[in-house]
């Protein structure tokens, strides 16, 4: 955001009287500027803004994040929601949010969070970033594993992975790869023994917990940075979330 221009935001949420007073009040700010309220249908192509707030409880609000966080976009999300469940908190990180408030958190913490993330922060409900950290450490972990078993794998048994995470039968991996069925049979017999479970179903499981690309490739999200320890993690108001710069 540059230096001494209002921090513009887009508002989008299901409950239109919502959106329509968060808008006001934050257009009584100096430093914001709402260039938009959009209901969820509406599409993102129109506008750009510093700040999304999103609720997260709309249909489609995590493929929404992604499309508007990831490149070549710069804009920073706020998920809001009437929860703060760590699963989903982490679920929202993972496609780029940079925040997750409460709509029973009072508009002063709202207004806090919001500059805070205009400037690069990450913001995270205080009673559960244990949780949430402890979730993305886990995923991380099972991540790093999915790395070392997929690394005994040739690129075509990945291949067959990624199929088998689709739901393909061993004929439709056969006829998607150019293979004979017994060749597919051969690459799970191999699959099976060098993952080291000893069903298909185990080792759909597998591929649908580590997602693989077509091309053989372990497809993984980034995660959150984590600080490097406790200190590393500010805590301001008791009311306030974690932020973590």
């Amino acid at each position: 955001m540059a230096s001494g221009r209002a921090i513009t935001a887009v508002v989008i949420d299901e409950e239109r009287t919502f959106a329509d007073a968060l808008a006001i009040r934050l257009n009584a700010e100096e430093d914001l500027s709402v260039v938009a309220v959009a209901q969820p249908t509406a599409t993102t192509m129109g506008w750009h803004a510093d700040v999304i707030l999103l609720d997260v409880d709309l249909t489609g609000s995590m493929r929404l994040c992604k499309a508007t966080s990831g490149p070549p976009h710069s804009t920073r999300v706020i998920m809001l929601s009437h929860t703060s469940e760590p699963a989903r908190i982490v679920a929202a990180i993972e496609v780029g949010a940079r925040a997750w408030v409460r709509k029973d958190e009072s508009i002063e913490h709202l207004l806090r969070v919001l500059r805070g993330v205009a400037r690069g922060e990450t913001w995270l409900p205080p009673t559960e970033t244990g949780n949430v950290l402890s979730l993305l450490i886990t995923q991380r972990n099972r991540r790093d594993d999915g790395n070392q078993m997929l690394a005994r794998l040739t690129p075509r048994e990945r291949q067959v992975m990624s199929r088998l995470a689709e739901g393909d039968s061993r004929n439709q991996i056969a006829e998607r790869l150019n293979l004979t069925p017994n060749t597919v049979r051969t690459h799970l017999q191999n699959i099976l023994a060098k993952l080291g479970v000893h069903s298909t179903l185990e080792a759909v499981a597998l591929a649908r917990a580590w997602p693989i690309r077509l091309d053989g490739h372990l497809c993984v999200s980034a995660p959150l940075k984590c600080p490097p320890d406790a200190s590393a993690v500010r805590m301001g108001h008791r009311r306030q979330h974690h932020r973590m710069t």
